[in-house]
C-alpha cells in the first residue's frame, strides 16, 4: 500500500465512523477544535494528519487509533 493510498483509507475510515455516529464534519473539526478545511483535507486524504490530531480524531469519535488506520477501508454506508 503507497503513502497515497493509507492517507485515503484513513480519511474514508474517519468519515465512516463519524458518520455512523452522526457527527457532521464541522462538528468534528469543532470538537477536534480544528479548522473545517483541515477536516475535509484529512477525511478526503489530501493531507498527512500527525500522530496528535489522529489521536484528537479517535478519541472524538470513541474509538481506537488503530480502527483509523485499518488498511480495509470502504465508503460509510449513508
Amino acid at each position: 500500500m503507497t503513502e497515497e493510498e493509507l492517507l485515503k483509507c484513513v480519511g474514508k475510515n474517519i468519515k465512516k465512523y463519524r458518520v455512523q455516529k452522526g457527527i457532521l464534519q464541522q462538528d468534528l473539526a469543532a470538537i477536534c477544535n480544528m479548522e473545517i478545511p483541515n477536516m475535509s483535507r484529512i477525511e478526503n486524504g489530501r493531507t498527512n494528519p500527525t500522530l496528535k490530531t489522529l489521536l484528537k480524531i479517535s478519541s472524538s469519535l470513541g474509538v481506537e487509533i488503530v480502527d483509523l488506520l485499518k488498511p480495509e477501508c470502504k465508503e460509510p454506508e449513508k
